[in-house]
């Protein structure tokens, strides 16, 4: 069956950011029902064929695959500060950069520091800051990216018979014998009344 009108806006919509309510808002449904028929929309097989088909042809027109995003986190960890800076500790021209610094780096500020008054100051030198992309966290998605678990949290139970987090019948034990003393002080207060 093909997609209506508002179906295949939907279906472009979506690609945008992953999100069906507002797919659908953008698709012109009302902001009311969004969130249903996005819902919706999602679980009608024509138009999951329709967005795998689209992110299909995304990613071979940009050329964006899960190896491109690799090789680029590979880059980003490989970026080495001495490939800007010489051995004075001040940058080189960006035109002698290698083309990863120019490409990665989120924010480069350039001021000039000077000494003096008005007509009579004088430059003393340049407080440059660069603002490189965040290492660690480019670490975590190589890590998740290529499946080593080297940041997975495992917590392992084992199987304790004294412990009931981690053995059933230690469990249903310990609350026998809570049940049980919860009668006997019951019956000990009635005792004592």
């Amino acid at each position: 069956m093909a997609l209506r009108g508002k179906q295949k806006i939907f279906v472009h919509e979506y690609l945008k950011d992953l999100n069906a309510t507002q797919a659908a808002i953008r698709a012109g449904y009302s902001a009311k029902t969004a969130g249903s028929i996005g819902d919706e929309n999602l679980k009608k097989p024509e138009i999951q064929k329709a967005i795998k088909e689209a992110q299909e042809q995304r990613i071979k027109r940009l050329n964006v695959d899960a190896d491109y995003v690799l090789h680029r986190l590979v880059e980003i960890d490989q970026m080495d500060v001495l490939d800007i800076m010489n051995d004075d500790l001040s940058l080189k021209p960006i035109s002698e950069w290698p083309p990863i610094w120019r490409q990665y780096i989120s924010g480069l500020d350039n001021m000039e520091e000077f000494d003096g008054r008005g007509d009579d100051r004088t430059m003393v030198g340049y407080l440059r800051k660069i603002k490189w992309p965040d290492k660690v966290k480019n670490l975590e998605l190589l890590g998740k990216h290529i499946s080593i678990g080297a940041f997975k949290e495992r917590v392992e139970l084992g199987n304790d018979p004294e412990n009931p987090l981690t053995d059933p019948k230690a469990a249903s034990t310990q609350l026998s014998l809570l049940a049980k003393l919860k009668k006997a002080k019951a019956k000990k207060e009635k005792g004592d009344a």
